[in-house]
């Protein structure tokens, strides 16, 4: 059996032969790993990372079978979790680059939604020695029948990008799949990698249990690499005064043509998927001789398309591609010399790692451009620049009680081999998220998967699981389990339609919201394409191309990114500078000083110990605009109350609107402000009651419902190609939130909808302390005769809402000149 040193040579001198010399973060992680250590990698994007676990689970194999050049022992040996399908391939081919470079004749494998049939009979029948697959189907996996003697002989577990899943259900999903391995797995090492977060030591320990073995037989490890970032702003030669979303952007289009044509290939970042479509479109307008080496990649486009957009950046075929999030993680464009991000990133974390793409390999310089879409944005454009100074990077926030995923879970392996409800408790209660699970909580979610709780016992179709004489908890109607697998997994997005043409021809999918509103002839943008909408026939759009011009591009329900809490901290830290002499001023708001003085002329500009109160009268009404600068999420929670608060001491009625820096109450009367002044109504007093009365929290919580209804296996979707459609979903959902509502207030779930609702969509506990921040602070009230340039963006946003792109120009044009005056 060779020595370690010797299995340390066996590395060396193959990085050696690649001209390559392994960092100290590397050979920390094969010595940790042989020792049979579990752990946690923080290093970033184009670092190496992969090699450093590669590595130490092949030299594992090595050392436990000298004779591997002439004997192979078949069977599984370790598994690399990847987020992102797009990333499988890149993993296959450095983890083979190892195994037949040393000569082993170990074989890998993906396993993943885009595994045919043929592959996944393939590898029933003789697993590959490592396998790359995602959380998905890793418990499809779980959910199959002798899976105990498949991960038998499983060394290793690897967690890539663990920050993208911390935070999510499919962390918890992942959680419950690691504390099922380590039971029936004798000797495994579990590894998580992760770039930078702001809490890795709970990472650490989410991924492998509070109080657990694994978790004392652990080490973090960090990559000190000191990478250069360096972010350049694209200013604006003439500064509006009164700022706008989205209109500047596209004026600056001609700053970005130099930027791609001194590049080798750049990628362009936008925050939405119909922002991606829009400068596509415009790009290749203004500049036809790109029609060929300009492309667009986001989640909606299909894959054979992505996955060509991947390899012509590979071998540079591309000068340009505008994509979403969809390229943030670590597919390895060595090529990319540019990042050109697109309007504010919303995150620390997000922003890095779209640096990153650029110069994506070690010693490298990263160069990301900042392109404002309005001026303001250029305040976060210079947060940025202290967030890569101070690497001040956001924590993920891990899930405690996610019952719906658990129950998944335990009909998963229900449909496998059964399970022993004590056996399984004890698993599950050594996990981060099920950590505080109860006895009562427990018998609880038992008695759903045999009865299908309280108000459903007289409903057989909820009666899933059987309980056999020795007490194993079993599926044993194919039906049942049929369904269950088709519906393993925790992302429930608005039902999608496919997008075809009428005489075929896949083109991509689009959330049903966006198809319901067209009607026969309507022209819409999508894929890069002008598409005249025929007919919905089943879950598919039937589409012809069209010449026709047309400004509707389908919007996602997720594009509305928030401000994390630790970027709304590092905007009010910039905006304060602008009171500051021009020496202690970034280049971003020396930039704005037309605009700070505009707004002075009519108002203030903040300072750290004054929050900011402003109303006007326009032809729409009162306004009164609040500036907490906290984010869309904590300013849609904080509206609401206040708008509750007032209404309890004068009868009025508001309208709402908010954006990232604050928010408005637009009424036909005027709020006597002195009045909010004088009733403490930022308190955080009784916040939580009156925030449920505030929001109709009871609507929220019945569309959270929806997603847990589904996770929980209480609704089902629907077979592939055979959904079911999202009306009928939200009706049956509904139907079901109404029951508990009525006659099972205690039920887990729909408990849970609730907790969701305040604790991650309105986020609570950030609302909480931005409130205890304002009343902390000099509240300053500004009456105005007109809009200022801090309110401007509000105002337009509302308008948005209600005017076609071409009327709100023109709207927001004669504002402008009226305002100018």
């Amino acid at each position: 059996m060779p020595t370690r040193q010797e299995l340390y040579t066996i590395a060396e001198t193959w990085f050696q032969h690649q001209n390559w010399t392994p960092f100290k973060f590397q050979k920390d992680t094969w010595r940790a790993f042989l020792q049979g250590k579990n752990g946690l990698l923080n290093a970033p994007t184009g670092s190496g990372k992969t090699y450093a676990l590669w590595f130490p689970i092949v030299l594992h194999y090595i050392k436990h079978h000298p004779e591997y050049k002439t004997k192979h022992k078949k069977g599984l040996k370790a598994i690399w979790i990847t987020p992102l399908r797009a990333l499988s391939n890149e993993i296959k081919q450095s983890a083979e680059r190892i195994t037949q470079d040393l000569g082993t004749q170990m074989t890998v494998g993906i396993r993943t939604g885009d595994t045919t049939n043929k592959e996944r009979a393939q590898q029933k029948r003789t697993m590959p020695d490592l396998l790359i697959t995602t959380p998905e189907s890793l418990q499809l996996l779980l959910s199959s029948k002798g899976y105990a003697r498949v991960f038998r002989d499983c060394t290793a577990v690897v967690v890539d990008e663990w920050h993208e899943l911390l935070g999510t259900k499919r962390g918890v999903q992942m959680e419950l799949g690691l504390s099922r391995l380590k039971a029936i797995c004798g000797d495994m090492r579990i590894w998580g990698i992760s770039a930078t977060i702001g809490n890795l030591e709970q990472a650490r320990e989410v991924l492998l249990g509070p109080d657990t073995d694994a978790l004392a037989n652990s080490v973090l490890i960090k990559a000190r690499l000191n990478k250069k970032i360096t972010v350049k702003s694209i200013i604006p030669k003439q500064m509006e005064t009164f700022p706008w979303r989205g209109h500047l952007g596209l004026r600056l289009l001609e700053e970005v043509v130099p930027i791609i044509n001194h590049s080798k290939t750049t990628l362009m970042f936008t925050n939405t998927r119909s922002q991606c479509e829009i400068w596509f479109q415009k790009i290749l307008e203004k500049h036809p001789e790109y029609a060929g080496e300009l492309a667009m990649h986001h989640g909606s486009v299909n894959k054979e398309t992505r996955l060509w957009v991947e390899q012509a950046i590979r071998n540079e075929s591309l000068k340009a591609v505008v994509c979403t999030s969809s390229l943030d993680l670590g597919v390895d464009f060595a090529p990319v010399e540019t990042v050109v991000q697109i309007g504010g990133p919303k995150g620390v974390a997000r922003f890095l790692q779209r640096a990153g793409r650029s110069g994506h390999s070690p010693g490298k310089e990263s160069v990301i451009h900042f392109l404002p879409t309005h001026a303001m944005e250029l305040i976060e454009a210079s947060a940025m620049q202290q967030a890569v100074k101070h690497e001040a990077v956001e924590d993920r926030i891990p899930y405690l009680n996610s019952f719906d995923v658990l129950l998944q879970y335990l009909t998963t392996l229900a449909v496998s081999d059964g399970f022993y409800p004590d056996e399984i408790h004890g698993e599950i209660k050594q996990t981060f998220c099920f950590q505080g699970i109860s006895e009562a909580q427990w018998q609880w979610l038992l008695n759903f998967l045999v009865m299908g709780s309280q108000s459903l016992q007289s409903y057989d179709e909820y009666k899933k699981v059987e309980v056999e004489a020795d007490g194993r908890f079993k599926v044993n109607n194919r039906g049942i389990a049929m369904r269950h697998r088709f519906q393993i997994g925790t992302i429930v997005g608005d039902a999608n339609i496919a997008v075809k043409y009428q005489k075929g021809g896949y083109i991509g999918s689009i959330e049903e919201f966006f198809i319901s509103k067209l009607t026969r002839g309507d022209v819409f943008t999508f894929a890069g394409r002008n598409l005249e909408f025929i007919r919905v026939k089943g879950m598919q759009a039937l589409v012809r191309n069209s010449t026709k011009k047309t400004n509707k591009v389908p919007s996602w329900m997720g594009g509305r990114l928030s401000f994390s809490a630790q970027m709304s901290a590092l905007l009010r830290q910039e905006l304060y500078t602008a009171g500051l002499g021009t020496e202690e001023q970034s280049i971003e708001i020396r930039s704005l000083a037309p605009m700070f003085k505009k707004q002075r002329e009519e108002s203030m500009v903040p300072k750290p110990n004054e929050f900011l109160m402003e109303t006007f009268k326009t032809r729409d009404g009162y306004h009164h605009i609040f500036y907490p600068f906290e984010g869309r999420g904590v300013h849609e929670a904080m509206s609401s109350l206040l708008a509750y608060r007032i209404g309890l001491l004068m009868p009025i009625t508001c309208s709402l609107a908010y954006n990232d820096y604050g928010f408005e109450l637009l009424s036909d009367k005027q709020i006597d402000i002195q009045q909010v002044l004088d009733n403490d109504l930022f308190t955080t007093e009784h916040m939580l009651e009156d925030l449920q009365k505030s929001l109709n929290s009871n609507e929220m919580a019945r569309r959270k419902f929806r997603d847990i209804a589904v996770i929980s296996g209480l609704v089902f979707t629907g077979y592939p190609n055979k959904g079911i459609k999202m009306k009928h979903l939200q009706s049956s959902s509904q139907l079901l939130f109404d029951v508990f509502k009525d006659f099972e207030a205690d039920n887990l779930l729909y408990q849970q909808a609730h907790t969701e609702t305040f604790e991650h969509q309105l986020e609570e506990g950030r609302l909480r302390m931005a409130l205890e921040r304002i009343a902390s602070q000099h509240l300053v009230w500004k009456t105005c005769t007109k809009p200022t340039p801090f309110s401007f963006p509000i105002i337009t946003d509302r308008l948005r809402e209600k005017l076609s792109s071409e009327k709100l120009a023109d709207r927001i044009k004669r504002m402008t000149a009226i305002l100018m005056k």
